[in-house]
């Protein structure tokens, strides 16, 4: 049965509970979530609308280029109806932009429950937090946009923007790509997305951890920032980045417009180059051009 939120209705009085999720969706491998810096946007503002209508406190979200995470504080029905309606929105958004119908129809959500106990709750925090650095974006989460990395610790960062009261309801409308009418004093950034200082319980977070070194020493020993260490590899270009000048190399290369139109031997050239030019690997290369793994693989060893 789909749910439907209802815009100021708690389901289950979340807010009272002491219960928290790690929420994860699977990993898209031959296509990506977010085409370019906007779709990002729009998805930064679904989770605060999502977060608002499904009456849940997320305390850490990240959106990477085929998946997303979240660390929320909810029943386990609110944690599932969180991602189920965060997920209904994308796809309308996906849907009426590129006129892509059940983009993420067979993406999975896995929902775990994690403990304030036992550190279990910071592990799971700093999991999540250090998704960006692991996959070579940057080299702090502080340095990505499309989360949280730049909240905790950082108190002149989370208060940025302007007040959504500042605004007229149409420009509300525009800028969230929602009707649903959030708190008037929700920030909004200076590059068209809701500040998540404005719904993350910062201090709630901040008071878990106690202070920056012990922040840093988790996000320094979580799972993701060993395996950032073993690969001791150097920040590595986006998806949406590479993306963007798919079609340009297709032209310059070929005198084509899209990677449907390559032969074999000119996609295997293509991959190389692309892997040459922006240091991806074969995963990423497979996200980018919609080529499935085992063919890329077979590609690039190829001609």
């Amino acid at each position: 049965m789909l749910f439907t939120p209802v815009q100021g209705q708690a389901t289950n009085a979340v807010s009272m509970q002491k219960r928290f999720y790690l929420i994860s969706t699977s990993h898209l491998e031959d296509r990506i979530w977010f085409q370019d810096e906007d779709d990002f946007k729009a998805a930064m503002n679904m989770v605060a609308v999502a977060a608002y209508v499904c009456r849940i406190k997320v305390l850490n979200f990240i959106l990477m280029s085929n998946h997303v995470h979240f660390v929320v504080q909810a029943g386990a029905e609110g944690a599932r109806q969180f991602i189920d309606y965060f997920k209904l929105l994308y796809s309308k958004y996906m849907r009426n932009k590129y006129g892509l119908a059940k983009y993420l129809r067979g993406n999975t959500s896995d929902i775990r429950e994690t403990s304030a106990c036992n550190e279990s709750l910071e592990r799971a925090i700093a999991y999540v937090h250090m998704n960006c650095v692991a996959a070579n974006i940057c080299t702090h989460p502080s340095q990505y946009p499309w989360g949280c990395g730049s909240v905790f610790f950082y108190p002149r960062r989370s208060a940025m923007g302007v007040p959504l009261s500042s605004l007229s309801q149409r420009e509300c409308i525009r800028q969230i790509h929602s009707n649903v009418q959030l708190p008037p004093d929700y920030m909004l950034t200076h590059e068209g997305f809701i500040n998540p200082g404005s719904y993350v319980p910062v201090s709630f977070v901040e008071n878990l951890f106690r202070s920056p070194k012990r922040f840093q020493f988790f996000l320094n020993n979580s799972f993701k920032a060993k395996n950032r260490m073993a690969m001791d590899a150097m920040p590595s270009f986006r998806d949406h980045v590479i993306l963007s000048g798919l079609s340009d190399l297709c032209h310059s290369l070929f005198r084509k417009t899209a990677v449907e139109e390559l032969s074999d031997p000119e996609k295997s050239e293509m991959l190389k180059q692309l892997r040459f030019r922006f240091s991806a690997d074969l995963a990423q290369l497979s996200r980018v051009t919609g080529i499935p793994y085992p063919d890329v693989c077979s590609l690039v060893e190829a001609f």
